[in-house]
């Protein structure tokens, strides 16, 4: 099984629709905890440590054999946790970040929360570091989009992303920051390429569950 963590409910359809696409018959369950995020908006990432540590752990308990973090802002502190219960955690951004440095060296990062732009700064630099590639990190603050989300305004907010998409010159790709900007990316023609984590992150996750469930299969033969 594979334990989703989500900061908003809004991802769990995404991700199970995604699953019948990428991954079918995978079981999944999702975890909807909006408050990590506003705490970690508020006081920072590592203040929200020992609360996903507890869940992680619950769902390791329930049958889980890896878990993905759908909230960029959480998902650093989400891997850290994870890899101290032993439990593979992946952050739904790392394979587009991995995918965006070999896509090109300079990259316009765009977020809908300031929150978001470091951590996903610090992971597109990480992976870099482990292609031995140098790269250029732009960051872009969508302005007015997260208001739109919170009020419920999808195709507003949808519209905002793109718009600030179609504004970036001088880049080789564009990495939509956060899970919920994926549509936006859908029909939109800006010259380069334009990733978004929801599909790649799915993907990868359910590769875990599968190896894991391998190596135990392995170990009890």
């Amino acid at each position: 099984m594979l334990a989703l963590l989500h900061t908003s409910p809004v991802h769990v359809p995404v991700f199970d629709a995604l699953r019948d696409e990428e991954a079918p018959g995978l079981a999944m369950h999702h975890l909807v905890r909006p408050e990590l995020l506003d705490r970690a908006r508020a006081q920072g990432p590592d203040a929200v440590v020992d609360d996903l540590s507890a869940e992680l752990a619950a769902a390791a308990r329930h049958g889980a054999r890896a878990a993905l973090c759908t909230c960029s802002t959480i998902g650093s502190v989400a891997e850290t946790a994870g890899a101290a219960l032993g439990l593979p955690v992946l952050r739904v951004d790392r394979p587009m970040a991995a995918a965006a440095v070999a896509t090109g060296p300079r990259i316009a990062v765009l977020a809908a929360l300031e929150s978001t732009l470091v951590p996903t700064k610090a992971l597109i630099t990480q992976e870099a570091g482990r292609a031995g590639r140098g790269i250029t990190v732009r960051t872009v603050l969508v302005p007015g989009a997260w208001e739109r989300f919170e009020a419920g305004d999808s195709d507003g907010y949808l519209a905002a992303v793109a718009s600030a998409a179609q504004e970036i010159r001088d880049a080789n790709v564009i990495v939509l920051a956060q899970a919920s900007m994926a549509p936006a990316a859908e029909g939109l023609d800006v010259g380069v390429p334009v990733l978004a984590g929801p599909r790649t992150g799915l993907r990868a996750a359910a590769q875990l569950v599968a190896r894991d469930a391998s190596f135990s299969g392995l170990r009890t033969t």
